[in-house]
């Protein structure tokens, strides 16, 4: 079991940057694949980006390629996410997902595959 709890959500302009953060309890971190989804309002919700806890590869959305990062910090129990370059159709609710330990996806972008999900940080962009 792990427990994920987001943070660093808020209001920012188009054009300006927030990190996200992602820190979950529970063993086995260093094992899990970690992903960041998000969902807007009356929107489905979507893939943002994922890193593997096996190669350490990234995985991005086309929307967000170049603009977002994520990255992990296994000693402390925490991933990432990066945004630049915001814009309002940034604008969602940001969820953090991991995987089962020693688990990989086959499929990075596919919400069904992760087994845990935070609670979410609503992320605002204004024009």
């Amino acid at each position: 079991q792990v427990q994920l709890v987001e943070s660093g959500g808020g209001l920012v302009q188009a054009g300006g940057s927030l990190r996200l953060s992602c820190a979950a309890s529970g063993r086995a971190f260093s094992s899990r694949d970690m992903g960041w989804f998000r969902q807007a309002p009356g929107k489905e919700r979507e893939f943002v980006a994922a890193i593997s806890w096996r190669t350490v590869n990234t995985y991005y959305a086309d929307s967000v390629k170049g603009r977002f990062t994520i990255s992990r910090d296994n000693a402390k129990n925490t991933v990432y996410l990066q945004m630049n370059s915001l814009k309002p159709d940034d604008t969602a609710v940001y969820y953090c997902a991991a995987g089962r330990p020693s688990n990989s996806r086959t499929n990075y972008a596919n919400k069904d595959e992760y087994n845990y999900w935070g609670q979410g940080t609503q992320v605002t962009v204004s024009s």
